[in-house]
């Protein structure tokens, strides 16, 4: 089961995966690849985004078990391999001043017990490539942050014999890539599109708040427009989550690919030497072609990264 080059993503909430790099995910299990995703919380605490659902009284009386079996659903339309690591949804807490964060939420957890978490699953599957969040969670949400923090510390530990010694053996994935589902210039492709098609573009107010936000940083660039179908069915299985008539679903799957066919990616950390201009078109691009030696690289890896690009959190 491990005689295959292998990709672990890791999300915060059940949805996140499907909303974030899920086409390049069905495009790798497509040609071969081992994929796993595994979801920090339950997405116990999200709202119903569904107006269709709102007043739905199951989804009223248990939201937990809905989203289970919505995340389910999403992992058989991608062919993924899925593992929750157990933690309470945080919510998204409003207001000014803000409120406190709900006792025993995941984004309050101690990092020593979420850090091992993730180190176990690691050790378990063995990835070579890991996908998550940038240092500002893509979006300031106090679970996709702890979710970055945690990926980055385990990303390391997971390779040091000495840390979490009961969580398993040693293994170090060589690459660290952040999700960079959406930019300034993705969303005015789309819009233009949009307006070129005749049809409204929802993108006017989204542009706008996009203006003063400093560019993202894309190395890698998978084409995975003969997925975009999976991508769609699986943010449609998370049916409390998604709006079927709201702005992921302007475009059709067909004219996105014609559009964009793409989903974005940034390098952050790599054990191995990439070409000297970063343009992938691979997650896994400059490993071995050869399982075993991509294993006895993870077993035996550089003592230093060759690549590391990690940032400070800047959060307004």
């Amino acid at each position: 089961m491990t005689e295959q080059l292998r990709l672990l993503a890791v999300h915060a909430h059940p949805d996140d995966e499907s909303s974030k790099g899920s086409a390049t995910m069905a495009k790798y299990v497509a040609d071969g690849y081992r994929v796993m995703v595994a979801t920090c919380t339950g997405g116990e605490r999200g709202d119903v985004l569904n107006p269709r659902l709102q007043d739905d009284p199951e989804i009223k009386r248990n939201l937990p078990e809905v989203r289970r079996r919505e995340m389910a659903a999403a992992q058989e339309v991608l062919g993924i391999e899925h593992t929750w690591l157990g933690f309470v949804d945080s919510g998204l807490p409003e207001g000014d001043p803000l409120p406190p964060l709900p006792d025993g939420c995941f984004a309050l957890e101690p990092l020593e017990v979420t850090i091992e978490a993730l180190v176990r699953v690691i050790r378990e599957f063995r990835p070579h490539v890991m996908t998550t969040y940038d240092e500002n969670g893509g979006y300031p949400h106090p679970d996709h942050i702890m979710c970055h923090d945690v990926s980055m510390a385990a990303f390391k530990a997971a390779g040091d014999a000495e840390q979490f010694p009961h969580a398993g053996p040693a293994w170090q994935p060589l690459k660290l890539y952040y999700d960079r589902g959406f930019s300034r210039e993705k969303l005015t492709a789309m819009h233009e599109g949009l307006l070129g098609l005749g049809k409204e573009s929802p993108f006017t107010d989204w542009l706008a708040r996009w203006e003063d936000r400093d560019p993202v940083r894309v190395t890698t660039r998978v084409d995975a427009s003969g997925f975009f179908e999976h991508r769609e069915r699986a943010l449609l299985a998370h049916a409390t989550q998604i709006d079927p008539d709201g702005s992921f679903f302007a475009l059709s799957a067909a004219e996105q690919a014609t559009i964009w066919p793409t989903e974005e990616f940034e390098l952050a950390i790599s054990y191995v030497k990439p070409a000297e201009e970063l343009h992938e078109e691979d997650l896994f691009a400059d490993l071995p072609d050869d399982v075993q030696a991509a294993d006895e690289l993870a077993l035996n890896p550089p003592a230093e990264p060759v690549v590391d690009e990690v940032r400070e959190r800047k959060l307004s």
